[in-house]
């Protein structure tokens, strides 16, 4: 069935936001030498879908994942979940907001341990309902209102707004005049400049966010020395390896593990036996992608 006039013309708009926000979010990732996961070709994983899988074994697709020592053929730690979502009246705007943390929140539990960043970019006509919704829950949300759009569009000469009752003629005026509009990197230039307060918050935070790294795993056993290694790796070898050195004549009480990161804040965890322990550990270290 073919997308009647008003639903190409909001494709139009939601997707121009999105790729505004991919070329931002694609300079941040180099920057920092982070792999942005985006829709597409990649070698690492199935289809063009970009779709993480929950600790429950379900699959959620997403619009971007920034990941660390990620490749086009080798699936990296999480840094990142980011959706995008344009609506253009509040009747949808709720359930968007809850279909996003339906597709989210499963997964940074699923990788608590990498402290995933939560972000959301919004476009076009939301509640503040839905987004004080999103706030309350982790999200870092951008949100790109409708009449800052049609601000930025009219700059260039188009008239971007319309409403359910817009005629059929009118979106086909629009339409045309966006195919033929030859300045729409100037135009999202634009758009963020509009929009900079809340563009450099968003990016500020992600900063923030995705700066943390370990630095240092200490691995303690109760009648052993004290080992302090430089990543969980090596840590979990160490584990894997270790023998009584007093021949087993006295028992193993419990493993003390300590990991810090670079910003100051730590993560510590006792544990009564070699299983749990390794468990604790290789939660840090496997990420899992379809």
């Amino acid at each position: 069935m073919a997308k009647s006039p008003s639903h190409k013309w909001g494709q139009i708009i939601g997707d121009f936001l999105e790729l505004t926000f991919e070329k931002e979010l694609a300079k941040f990732a180099r920057k920092h030498k982070l792999y942005l996961d985006q829709r597409g070709e990649r070698k690492a994983r199935k289809g063009k879908k970009v779709s993480w899988v929950d600790s429950f074994g379900n699959a959620h697709d997403l619009d971007f994942v920034l990941e660390r020592n990620g490749t086009n053929s080798k699936i990296g730690s999480p840094v990142a979940f980011i959706e995008s979502a344009w609506r253009r009246y509040t009747k949808h705007s709720r359930n968007k907001a809850q279909e996003i943390q339906g597709a989210i929140l499963p997964l940074v539990a699923t990788h608590r341990n990498y402290a995933p960043f939560m972000g959301v970019v919004l476009g076009g006509v939301f509640t503040q309902g839905a987004i004080t919704q999103l706030k309350s829950l982790g999200f870092d949300v951008l949100y790109f209102s409708y009449d800052t759009i049609v601000k930025a569009f009219s700059k260039f000469g188009i008239d971007a707004s319309f409403e359910e009752n817009t005629p059929t003629a009118e979106f086909d005026k629009k339409i045309l005049q966006w195919e033929q509009f030859e300045d729409k990197d100037k135009l999202a230039k634009y758009l963020l400049r509009l929009n900079k307060g809340q563009v450099t918050s968003f990016f500020e935070d992600l900063e923030k966010c995705v700066s943390r790294y370990i630095i240092s795993v200490q691995v303690i056993a109760l009648h052993g020395d004290s080992q302090e290694l430089d990543s969980i790796q090596k840590a979990i070898d160490f584990i894997e390896s270790y023998s009584n050195p007093t021949n087993g004549k006295l028992p193993l009480v419990k493993y003390e593990i300590t990991i810090k990161y670079n910003n100051g804040d730590k993560v510590e965890g006792t544990f009564n036996g070699k299983d749990d322990t390794l468990e604790f550990l290789k939660s840090y270290s496997s990420p899992i992608a379809k």
